[in-house]
């Protein structure tokens, strides 16, 4: 049940992250990023944009891999990510370039955040669990090695 439910939260905290990113264009979220705000807008909208390409390829890529070793690393990464992504957001909310103030934005944002927390202690929880044969605890053991 925990494994289940520790997939539901790492699927929801990808679902809001990509949601975000979509909110993020809506946003134009390229005016607060070094590199991106100093292009002009419409180069800077299409970098953002095409630069997501290869991002979400390679999130889904590894957080679904066929190595169980991956798969845990990059989802407890991936998750924990999005913790550091709501602090980031948490610091750029001064600027008067931020407008991810609308409530669709905020719960894209720290939703994500929550999601991910969600994830790292369901399977935290799964890792310290003895089931009576030990196998649940091995196979993450050998998951985290």
């Amino acid at each position: 049940m925990r494994d289940r439910i520790s997939k539901l939260l790492f699927y929801v905290a990808l679902g809001l992250f990509f949601s975000h990113d979509l909110d993020a264009v809506v946003q134009t979220e390229w005016r607060l990023l070094y590199v991106l705000r100093d292009l002009p807008e419409l180069e800077a909208m299409q970098a953002f944009i095409w630069l997501h390409v290869p991002l979400f390829a390679i999130i889904a890529w590894l957080t679904h891999h066929g190595a169980p070793r991956v798969q845990f690393w990059s989802r407890a990464s991936f998750s924990a990510f999005l913790v550091v992504h709501a602090i980031l957001h948490l610091r750029l909310a001064a600027s008067p370039l931020y407008t991810f103030d609308s409530p669709l934005s905020i719960a894209l944002i720290y939703g994500g955040a929550i999601a991910g927390l969600g994830y790292l202690a369901f399977v935290k929880w799964s890792l310290s669990s003895v089931t009576p044969n030990h196998s649940l605890k091995r196979r993450h053991q050998s998951l985290r090695d």
